[in-house]
């Protein structure tokens, strides 16, 4: 989930952008520290988009930079737990498929890719389901459910898991093949159901007649 978040902070700004406008000199700092980085409260800080409320500078001893108090307005996105995201597969792996989701990567397990026995081609590469006949391969566009969050630091050590074992995940044309299936299990259920209520009604008046009798 992507959101406009604002921050407070101490900025330091070096004496070679003294001679630049104070905002442009503060914001281009801002950009360079926080843009990339991976907070576990706020989450992955994909641009910095304005700062405000420019303090006076402060000079330590020893440092000939300045130091100002600035309001700072980023644009983050958050991964959030069992939200459904839309992104594109960059690779497929014997062990899963990675997918671009905003501006991270998560995986897809091999087994939490399609409810079916998968078959891995490697030539292709591509996973193959064996009863659905789903197919995935790299740039195929998904929609995948999220799992687990662990946001660490920075993008590279941060690591999201996804599922598409959920009806109507995955790829566009899978959608028919989940409502095929569904029907069909919909109906065996009925006529479980019905078997049942039909096999009590037959012995409740079996046992009606044995006492009548």
């Amino acid at each position: 989930m992507y959101s406009l978040v604002k921050v407070k902070d101490k900025v330091r700004v070096p004496p070679k952008q003294f001679t630049s406008k104070l905002e442009n000199s503060v914001l281009g700092m801002v950009q360079q520290e926080y843009e990339g980085l991976v907070d576990e409260d706020i989450g992955l800080v994909v641009a910095v988009t304005s700062v405000g409320n420019v303090g006076e500078g402060i000079v330590v001893p020893g440092d000939g930079s300045a130091y100002y108090d600035t309001e700072i307005e980023m644009l983050v996105y958050k991964p959030l737990m069992h939200e459904v995201v839309e992104g594109n597969i960059t690779e497929i792996t014997e062990f899963g498929a990675f997918v671009r989701i905003s501006p991270i990567e998560g995986l897809i397990h091999v087994s939490q890719i399609m409810d079916d026995f998968i078959n891995y081609d490697a030539k292709t590469p591509a996973f193959v389901g064996k009863k659905t006949r789903k197919k995935l391969i790299v740039d195929d566009s998904v929609l995948a459910r999220i799992v687990t969050i662990s946001l660490k630091g920075n993008i590279q050590n941060s690591k999201i898991g996804l599922t598409m074992r959920q009806p109507f995940l995955g790829k566009d044309d899978w959608i028919k093949v989940d409502e095929k299936t569904i029907g069909t299990g919909i109906v065996k259920e009925r006529k479980v159901k019905s078997e049942k209520r039909q096999k009590s009604d037959r012995e409740e008046k079996k046992e009606q007649a044995q006492k009548g009798g």
